[in-house]
């Protein structure tokens, strides 16, 4: 690919990945890196257009194989075991770069992630058509150059009703400043071509793990991969919802921990 990757690097040991969610930054893994770096050399990467790594460029739409190039290149030996760890979209880019590493990852663990196209090509057409919703919203006002007004629906689509209305002004800027990869980022979470081979590793030990109270399409997304992957294990936490990683991560935290550690 050839593009600076700005990656945070810390601890010593096996290689732990992380990769963070849409509008976020690896910021959002600080607590997690604390609790992992003593025992792993964790990697939590900046996804195209989040801090240092640059945005998506081309003129074609983005592909998860896209970003989990970013993957591949921050991995510091060709051999050594790797365990991935992804929220949402960086749960779909974990997923995509699993299936490229093959072999070489150790464990997987998913937090709500949302290739949101297998809806489509698994007979889910009402929760796929609730997601497409979203994208269009974010993707017309991204066209339009008009972030703010595609703010509201977004946070209080993934981080409950009224979220958007709670937010201090600062946070609100924040906010808007981080939400135009997420244009670039339906494309590739809505791929008409994906399909569950394309993303669904088999042979890894990997843990899936959702609010029962999620939105429709990340809850109809959990029961169909448990369905076509019955060997992965699925972890309902409750009381964090969608965005659990950053605003409880002292619910999540312990459970990614727990998993990265078991033999």
């Amino acid at each position: 690919m050839g593009t600076v990757v700005d990656v945070l690097d810390a601890g010593t040991g096996p290689p732990v990945v992380l990769l963070h969610s849409s509008v976020s930054g690896n910021r959002q893994w600080k607590a997690l890196v604390a609790d992992l770096r003593d025992r792993h050399r964790v990697l939590a990467i900046n996804l195209l257009g989040y801090g240092g790594t640059p945005p998506w460029s081309e003129e074609r739409p983005q592909r998860l194989t896209d970003q989990a190039a970013l993957v591949h290149a921050v991995l510091p030996d060709a051999d050594e075991p790797v365990a991935l760890v992804g929220h949402s979209f960086g749960g779909a880019v974990a997923m995509r770069a699993a299936v490229e590493l093959g072999e070489r990852v150790s464990a997987l663990v998913l937090l709500e992630p949302n290739p949101v196209a297998l809806l489509a090509r698994h007979g889910r057409a009402d929760a796929f058509a609730e997601a497409c919703s979203l994208r269009d919203h974010i993707q017309g006002h991204g066209a339009a150059g008009t972030w703010d007004a595609a703010a509201p629906r977004f946070a209080d689509y993934w981080l409950g009703d009224g979220a958007w209305s709670a937010m201090p002004a600062s946070r609100r800027a924040a906010f808007v400043a981080a939400l135009p990869p997420n244009r670039h980022e339906w494309d590739a979470v809505t791929d008409p071509d994906l399909t569950l081979d394309d993303v669904a590793p088999t042979g890894v030990p990997t843990l899936l793990v959702h609010d029962p109270a999620t939105r429709r399409p990340i809850h109809e997304l959990v029961a169909l991969l448990a369905e076509f992957r019955p060997a992965w294990r699925v972890h309902a936490l409750e009381g964090g919802g969608h965005m659990a990683p950053l605003v409880r991560p002292d619910l999540v935290n312990p459970v990614v921990a727990s998993f990265l550690a078991a033999p």
